[in-house]
């Protein structure tokens, strides 16, 4: 089996880092450095002041993006600081590369403060088409992200929340189809209130407000009862936990429908599966141990059973909608990436699976032409 750790560290020194910058035209004479640089270049400069519509026509700002984080919040490691997140950054712009044929440039910004962090995307933006922001902390990527979109007239991202979110309700979508069962109809727990919890619930309350949520977070059940909740927090309660009950996880599980974790890893266990109703579904999303491995999920009675790994079946990966979110988004001139986009961009995904099944509720990150099918999504 391959060490992954200590690849991972060898290509990276023998390669110092993933990604590079090339050019799209030889300039190796006279006359092509007068035609990229100067005289010529200043043409192109004049046009663009004359008529700032084409920035686009004229610059790669037609195909390019930034990869933005503090650092704060990077994959299961937790605040690692900017330098540390940069390989993290790397390997989103490879992806956008290697999927979607996306330019993305990474940026990582040395401030945990929301209000400098806010004014240096700003400053840049005139850099780029779009704007992903990446592993952020809760609850400061919430106002990050919705003051960005807000001051800046391009597509504003922040995956961590929305790219997760999407794939989980594409595979509930299928999963749902499997168990015979609506979506509007089942109790859904969901584990973790950070960045994508509090996406993946808002996004399932806009497909199906009927559905029941419940939230828990490490201290229980998400209720109007808790002192203790912020203001991100307090907002769930607009849409979950009607009922008002209180209690710990295992009180939240009984009779669920659905578990959805984006915690830390052996959260859950068999017995509390058994707690369930007939053909659960379960999305454990821990990275790297996920909250129950599928064996024990499986002798617990779960019937559908994801994880965020590649070594299992049903990988939930944001890497399956975000290169070609971006990708409609840049080729249909859209702005920003509404609610309705990303319920389309999750029903599109659930779509180009033929024949769900227990194993196969989303298509593989390597499915052929899966970027091109999402970004028609935004010529609609």
């Amino acid at each position: 089996m391959t060490d992954y750790a200590n690849e991972a560290l060898k290509r990276h020194e023998e390669f110092k880092g993933k990604i590079e910058i090339s050019i799209k035209d030889k300039v190796d004479n006279k006359e092509a450095l007068s035609v990229y640089y100067t005289p010529g270049v200043a043409a192109v400069s004049e046009a663009i002041a004359r008529d700032e519509n084409l920035y686009r026509k004229y610059t790669w700002a037609a195909n390019n993006l930034a990869v933005i984080s503090n650092g704060t919040a990077v994959l299961g490691l937790g605040d690692i600081g900017p330098k540390a997140s940069m390989p993290v950054m790397e390997g989103k712009a490879m992806l956008f590369k290697q999927f979607a044929n996306i330019d993305a440039v990474p940026i990582v910004i040395n401030s945990k403060n929301p209000e400098d962090f806010i004014k240096t995307v700003i400053d840049i933006a005139p850099s780029f088409a779009a704007i992903n922001l990446e592993d952020i902390a809760a609850p400061e990527c919430f106002e990050i992200e919705d003051r960005l979109v807000e001051a800046l007239n391009i597509p504003v991202m922040h995956d961590d929340q929305h790219g997760t979110a999407i794939v989980v309700l594409a595979g509930l979508i299928n999963s749902a189809k499997i168990v015979g069962k609506e979506i509007k109809n089942m109790r859904i727990v969901l584990v973790g209130s950070g960045a994508a919890g509090t996406a993946i619930s808002k996004l399932l309350n806009y497909y199906s407000p009927e559905s029941e949520i419940l939230l828990v977070d490490s201290k229980g059940i998400i209720s109007a009862n808790r002192p203790d909740l912020n203001v991100a927090k307090k907002e769930l309660l607009e849409f979950s936990n009607h009922n008002n009950v209180d209690g710990d996880l295992k009180d939240a599980i009984k009779n669920a429908d659905v578990f959805i974790g984006v915690s830390k890893g052996n959260l859950l266990t068999k017995a509390d599966v058994l707690l369930m109703k007939k053909d659960a579904i379960i999305f454990a999303m821990a990275n790297p141990t996920p909250e129950i491995l599928p064996d024990e999920a499986r002798a617990g009675g779960a019937r559908i059973i994801a994880t965020g790994r590649s070594d299992y079946p049903n990988q939930v990966n944001n890497a399956l909608a975000f290169p070609g979110i971006f990708r409609g988004a840049l080729d249909n001139n859209v702005n920003k990436i509404t609610t309705e986009y990303k319920i389309k961009v999750a029903e599109k995904i659930a779509s180009l699976v033929e024949n769900p099944s227990e194993d196969n509720i989303i298509p593989s990150i390597f499915q052929a032409g899966l970027a091109e099918e999402i970004a028609k999504v935004f010529a609609n």
